[in-house]
């Protein structure tokens, strides 16, 4: 057993091998967390940062958690600073899976994903533990709920298709998470995980500079596709398909090579659209995006 890693939350192992040793993103660009761990499970592949650098479970249901991460905390500007991000999600999900269907998004947040899909579904379930955004969910008709467990007498084996945006890697048990969602779809229904990919383009590109930005003190969990699919297929889930999502263009991987540092979606100048469209798609067919989408299915005989 390696120090901080007891047995593995997703398959049991206590096999762990450090993968970094160093500092880890505290919030926003350039505040750092020293002296941290990240180890890989020898049973299922996935890395994980040493528990005791994570914040208490409770953490992601304050305000805390969002001013850490520089967020304002009303509805609107969190609406706002989530929509050109929501591009992306609905650029990889067929329209016929969410026309007239119910959708349910866990962790959803103030509720993006949900208002850009209104006018498509039927009806709309926002599972948000946090009471920051809970009574403007409601006010916008959402069905709102804390967590799946406390949806599941309502819509239980009612939810044609279940999002889950960028959540995984933050919660205490993966597999777990995973299995208490499986219990919402309806039969041949569909659950679309996403969440960082450890197989970032950058992470090779700048192995000295990029991990102490893509670890992060608010990610106990690093995924790339086969961990992924491993913690799924333990959750009673199979792997439908999958899609790599790169969510920036080439000008913020110039920035990094030449800076040192992020640049958001800031484009240099002589850099048109073009030259992303070109690299994300390089990105994405190679599977070195920076988010991995996952499309899972019940497996009936779990």
């Amino acid at each position: 057993m390696l120090g901080d890693f007891t047995a593995c939350e997703i398959c049991g192992s206590e096999n762990w091998c450090t993968v970094y040793q160093g500092a880890v993103r505290d919030g926003a660009f350039g505040t750092l967390h020293e002296g941290a761990t990240v180890a890989r499970c020898g049973g299922c592949g996935v890395d994980r940062l040493a528990e005791h650098i994570c914040p208490h479970d409770g953490f992601y249901e304050t305000e805390a958690y969002r001013r850490k991460l520089g967020q304002d905390l009303s509805t609107g500007a969190y609406l706002a600073a989530a929509k050109e991000l929501q591009s992306f999600a609905l650029a990889a999900i067929e329209p016929a899976l969410l026309k007239n269907k119910t959708v349910a998004d866990v962790g959803c947040a103030g509720g993006s994903f949900l208002d850009h899909i209104a006018r498509v579904t039927n009806r709309k379930v926002a599972i948000e533990p946090s009471s920051i955004y809970r009574d403007s969910l409601t006010d916008r008709g959402f069905a709102v709920f804390p967590y799946a467990t406390d949806a599941a007498a309502e819509f239980g084996g009612k939810v044609d298709f279940a999002t889950s945006f960028q959540v995984i890697e933050h919660v205490r048990d993966p597999r777990d998470f995973l299995a208490r969602i499986r219990p919402l779809l309806a039969p041949g229904g569909s659950l679309l995980i996403t969440t960082p990919n450890r197989r970032d383009i950058l992470m090779e590109l700048l192995p000295d500079d990029f991990p102490a930005f893509f670890y992060r003190v608010v990610h106990r969990w690093y995924f790339d596709e086969d961990s992924l699919a491993n913690c799924a297929r333990r959750a009673g889930f199979v792997v439908d398909s999958v899609r790599f999502v790169h969510r920036y263009g080439l000008s913020n991987a110039l920035t990094w090579l030449r800076d040192r540092r992020p640049s958001g979606r800031t484009r240099l100048a002589g850099i048109e659209s073009q030259a992303d469209d070109c690299w994300r798609g390089y990105l994405e067919d190679g599977g070195r995006a920076d988010c991995i989408f996952m499309f899972l299915k019940a497996d009936p005989a779990a």
